[in-house]
C-alpha cells in the first residue's frame, strides 16, 4: 500500500509533467480550478488548486473532502503512484471504476486532453 508520501510525491510529478508539457496538455491544465484527491485506502485527501499549469497542494485532510472541490478525484494510493508511473491507464482505471473523476461538464472535456 502506497504510503501518504509517496501519493504526495506522485501529485508533484504530475504537477512537474503537466506544467512541462506542451500544446494541448498545457492548454488543458491551464485552468484555475480547486482540486481534491482522496485516497481512499489511506482515508486522506490532498486539497489545493490547479493553476498556472499545476497542482499546488496545500493541505492534507484525513477523510473525504471537507469541501466540494470544482475538481474531485478519489482512488487508492497504489492506483494514483501506478497512474502517476505511466503502469496504469487512466480511461482503464476510470472505465473499471479504480478511479473516480468529478468536475463540471466543460472541464470534463477540457480535462480529457490530459488523458
Amino acid at each position: 500500500m502506497a504510503t501518504i508520501e509517496e501519493c504526495r510525491a506522485a501529485l508533484e510529478k504530475l504537477s512537474d509533467t503537466m506544467a512541462n508539457a506542451d500544446g494541448d496538455v498545457r492548454d488543458a491544465a491551464a485552468l484555475d480550478r480547486s482540486v481534491s484527491c482522496h485516497i481512499t485506502d489511506l482515508d486522506v485527501t490532498f486539497v489545493g488548486r490547479l493553476t498556472g499549469g499545476r497542482i499546488d497542494v496545500r493541505d492534507t485532510v484525513p477523510g473525504p473532502p471537507p469541501e466540494k472541490a470544482q475538481i474531485r478525484l478519489a482512488m487508492s494510493g497504489d492506483d494514483l503512484v501506478a497512474l502517476v508511473g505511466g503502469a496504469l491507464n487512466f480511461a482503464t482505471a476510470w472505465g473499471t471504476g479504480r478511479v473516480r473523476l468529478e468536475a463540471g461538464l466543460l472541464d470534463l472535456f477540457r480535462l480529457r486532453k490530459l488523458l
